[in-house]
């Protein structure tokens, strides 16, 4: 099988579960080593007490091919972040691929609760989870990313560009975050571009996630169960598509030609082919607009 990404070093930092899982996954698939970064281990879990951890993610990298690394790291922490980097120096000499997937949020943003009512704390943290841990670890890797040409770095968020420039995001502090991580990789495609390297905005679709899956009550084989009660969430995609994603990008030699641009899980299968584990390619920001915010019934004909 064809190993684009043989000899290819990556971090994906936030990779214990949901998009930088099916990320990190992809990655290895394509023959990258991967170092996978996240607070919840085997010994101790993050403040979301979920099951997930760091180690079974560098597993299912090295199920899927590449070869996997796990190193527990808390990206506000600039010291643990200089260590990881330095680490991965004196293993590879090199990154190719920094994947900003650090979000950490999910239980802190209030939706519809405008900014004034939502519990300050709880936004001033989610900030710096989704937005500062990005600055601290793009500091401290970048210059390793740029000790070879064509190296990648792709800012994950929720929402294109296009969409969340003019949609708001059910919440202030949620919405200021996501447009700060787009911004971020435009901001990043001014300095990186003259030097060699390229930074991509990604969005994944409705993420069927571990948490989402669980908010719904199904699994990702029975996920359909939950359409009668959510019908647009037949647009939903699973992780592995905007790893796939990642994977396109990394292995693309003109991938520059993107730089500092916000992009899609769908829109980039268009490009590259790739689809999802079964075998569609569900394009959910074009079906957002188009069928879920114009009010239209669930139908996803045309869109996967």
């Amino acid at each position: 099988m064809s190993k684009p990404l043989d000899g290819r070093i990556a971090l994906v930092a936030g990779a214990t579960r949901g998009a930088g899982r099916g990320i990190a996954v992809e990655l290895g698939a394509a023959g990258a080593t991967v170092y996978v970064t996240g607070r919840s281990t085997r010994e101790r879990r993050s403040e979301y007490d979920r099951p997930e951890t760091l180690e079974d993610t560098a597993d299912l990298v090295i199920e899927a091919g590449g070869h996997g690394i796990a190193v527990p790291t808390d990206h506000l922490e600039p010291a643990q972040v200089r260590t990881l980097v330095d680490r991965i120096t004196e293993e590879q000499g090199r990154l190719d691929v920094l994947v900003n997937d650090i979000w950490g949020g999910e239980k802190l943003f209030e939706w519809e609760s405008p900014v004034w009512e939502h519990d300050l704390d709880n936004g001033l943290r989610l900030l710096r989870l989704a937005v500062e841990t990005h600055a601290i670890t793009n500091h401290f890797a970048l210059p390793l990313l740029l000790r070879n040409p064509g190296g990648l770095v792709v800012e994950m968020t929720d929402g294109t560009a296009e969409y969340n420039g003019t949609h708001y995001r059910s919440t202030f502090f949620y919405d200021l975050a996501k447009w700060s991580v787009l911004r971020m990789a435009f901001a990043l495609g001014h300095e990186l571009g003259p030097r060699g390297a390229t930074a991509v905005a990604l969005t994944p679709g409705w993420l069927r996630s571990e948490m989402m899956l669980d908010h719904y009550g199904v699994t990702e084989e029975n996920w359909r169960d939950a359409l009668e009660r959510v019908p647009h969430f037949a647009i939903s995609e699973t992780p592995r598509f905007v790893g796939r994603a990642v994977a396109a990008l990394a292995a693309d030699p003109e991938v520059a030609r993107f730089n500092g641009q916000s992009h899609s899980s769908g829109s980039l299968a268009r490009t590259y082919g790739f689809t999802d584990l079964d075998g569609s390619r569900p394009d959910a920001w074009r079906y957002v607009v188009e069928v879920q915010d114009a009010g239209k019934p669930a139908d996803t004909t045309g869109y996967r």
